[in-house]
């Protein structure tokens, strides 16, 4: 580890050690290390202007597509869920967890559908695209785990009334959950101490809020991410790591100063 990278961490572990409330933003990035690939990016899973169809994949990945061709859409998604099969949470998801077992107050706002955050032991997390581990019928109330339902269909089937059924997440062109951004309202209102962005590209502007809205809130802010970002000029520190080693190497050092 350079030694540019080692003061930062100190910094860092510095800072947050001494804080009541943090929130963690995380993004692909931080599933990165359980060998789940990023959207976009280096290694990433749809890193191409377009797929064999000649569309682009955020059309594909549609609210409406899924509407309107139901086995394309879930041509894709299988691919994403067999790009995580097999993997689970990481060094980065446990220190997480074990940051908001021991600090009064640790929010995570997740942008990935993996569920590797509550896996891990976190309770206090805000998926807000939702959920790959569970699915829902289009036509009717049924719900059931995708373990459950997904069988060999290229669409799979409601075993009620026969309709696609679709995972829990939000898919292009969709509205955010009502009770996700409930939750995230309410925690934004009280503030935080520190904003700790991991693993994401913040393209979308609810990603990038928590950062700005810091600067009212008078708390520093930090970013994990390998490859710069939109936020990299606006935080206050900045690790040129992986999430895993990078989150791991912060939490060591708090817990070796207590």
């Amino acid at each position: 580890m350079e030694r540019h990278q080692q003061e930062i961490i100190e910094t860092v572990a510095r800072i947050l050690r001494n804080c009541r409330s943090i929130l963690f933003v995380t993004g692909a990035g931080v599933s990165a290390d359980s060998g789940v690939p990023t959207y976009r990016g280096i290694g990433g899973l749809y890193d191409v202007e377009a797929t064999e169809e000649g569309l682009a994949i955020e059309e594909i990945l549609s609210g409406p597509m899924l509407r309107s061709n139901p086995e394309l859409t879930w041509k894709y998604l299988r691919q994403i869920g067999d790009a995580a099969s097999g993997a689970t949470f990481n060094r980065a998801h446990e220190v997480i967890a074990e940051m908001e077992r021991h600090f009064p107050r640790v929010w995570t706002l997740t942008q990935n559908v993996d569920g590797f955050h509550r896996l891990a032991g976190s309770e206090n997390v805000i998926e807000i695209h939702g959920n790959m581990r569970s699915l829902s019928c289009m036509g009717c109330s049924f719900r059931t785990p995708v373990s459950e339902g997904v069988d060999n269909e290229i669409a799979p089937r409601c075993p009620k009334c026969n309709a696609v059924m679709r995972p829990d997440v939000v898919l292009f062109g969709e509205p955010l959950p009502d009770e996700a951004l409930a939750v995230m309202r309410r925690e934004m209102e009280r503030g935080f101490s520190a904003v700790v962005c991991v693993g994401t590209s913040a393209v979308f502007p609810y990603i990038q809020d928590p950062v700005f809205e810091a600067k009212h809130w008078g708390a520093p802010t930090f970013e994990i991410n390998p490859r710069e970002t939109v936020l990299t000029h606006f935080v206050d520190y900045r690790l040129d790591m992986g999430a895993a080693e990078a989150m791991d190497a912060i939490w060591s050092r708090i817990r070796e100063t207590e």
